[in-house]
């Protein structure tokens, strides 16, 4: 069974850290590209961070840009996302995606997600 599972979310104050992992299992995790998605209530899903299967290409939407840091380690199976400097409005669930290339619209591979609350 293909899956990947999110876990790390929780409850901080603003200024504060969290990490996230996904872990992946039932496909070739070094072939694939993560992703890391998030939706807050009322709000359409958006990309946060990307990381090519080999780690040699990130990319971060703007909004968390020298704040995110997305990183993997593929003989775990594992990608994380750093988060720093939490502001309230990084509050979301948090969706870990797997895709074949990180610029195609395939599906991929989808996570139950983590909560994330950042309390001001």
């Amino acid at each position: 069974q293909r899956q990947v599972v999110e876990s790390g979310g929780g409850l901080v104050q603003s200024g504060g850290s969290l990490r996230l992992s996904c872990i992946g299992s039932g496909f070739t995790f070094a072939s694939y590209g993560m992703k890391w998605y998030r939706q807050a209530p009322g709000k359409e899903r958006e990309l946060v961070a990307a990381i090519a299967h080999n780690g040699g290409r990130r990319d971060y939407a703007d909004s968390v840009k020298g704040r995110f840091s997305i990183s993997r380690d593929n003989a775990e199976n594992t990608v994380f996302l750093q988060m720093n400097s939490l502001k309230p409005e990084d509050t979301a669930v948090y969706y870990c995606n797997a895709v074949w290339s990180l610029d195609s619209l395939e599906a991929g591979y989808w996570g139950q997600g983590t909560q994330v609350t950042v309390s001001p």
